[in-house]
């Protein structure tokens, strides 16, 4: 009987994406949309900057859907975009899928831990917490799969982008550690879940009669 083959360790293994063409094109629709939202704020008098996270407000839990989308004006949003289309496009190297349920980890679980335990009567908003997860993702992945390649690029990732985990920490006014860290948990696992569905995918399939 013939069975599928396991997935190969190269393809387990990348560092970018399968298809880079329309992962580029995917993250700067992305992106697009991210200056679209900003620019429809403006228009509105920053009426979008209301539906952020409002932590512990059944109001405020669906702003975990749409804060990510929203900035706090145009600086905040060009500050986001070079790491937002960086790591969004390298965490795309497992291809699609895997990168959907990736962001869907990481912008949910991130959301949820922001309403959970940010500061009372606060919008949260912004894509920071998305891109401190794809950070860590990127920076966990290949050490879980055991991936020379991954922990290069962790490694390069971690030398030019490293210092911007310090955000994790409390005691910047007007800056939410709290979607920073649960953004970066959410990516570590991530990480850890993708690995362990790779090596299942890369296990031999058990020998069968014809």
């Amino acid at each position: 009987m013939v069975v599928p083959a396991p997935a190969s360790r190269r393809s387990i293994a990348r560092v970018l994406p399968p298809s880079p063409v329309l992962a580029l094109f995917t993250m700067l629709f992305f992106t697009g949309l991210l200056y679209v939202s900003e620019a429809v704020d403006q228009l509105s008098g920053l009426r979008l900057d209301n539906d952020g996270i409002v932590p512990r407000s059944v109001d405020g839990l669906d702003g975990i859907l749409w804060a990510p989308l929203l900035h706090a004006g145009w600086p905040h949003l060009l500050a986001n975009t070079i790491p937002f289309l960086v790591f969004g496009f390298l965490a795309m190297a497992g291809g699609i899928r895997q990168f959907v349920f990736v962001t869907a980890t990481i912008w949910l679980l991130g959301g949820l831990g922001v309403w959970l335990i940010g500061p009372p009567n606060t919008s949260t908003i912004g894509a920071s917490g998305v891109i401190f997860g794809w950070l860590v993702f990127l920076l966990a992945r290949g050490f879980f799969a055991r991936s020379g390649r991954q922990i290069v690029l962790a490694v390069v990732l971690f030398v030019i982008w490293g210092g911007i985990l310090f955000g994790i920490l409390p005691g910047q006014p007007g800056i939410s550690w709290q979607a920073h860290l649960f953004g970066a948990l959410a990516g570590l696992l991530a990480a850890r879940l993708v690995a362990q569905a790779d090596r299942r995918r890369s296990r031999p399939a058990p020998a069968l009669g014809a």
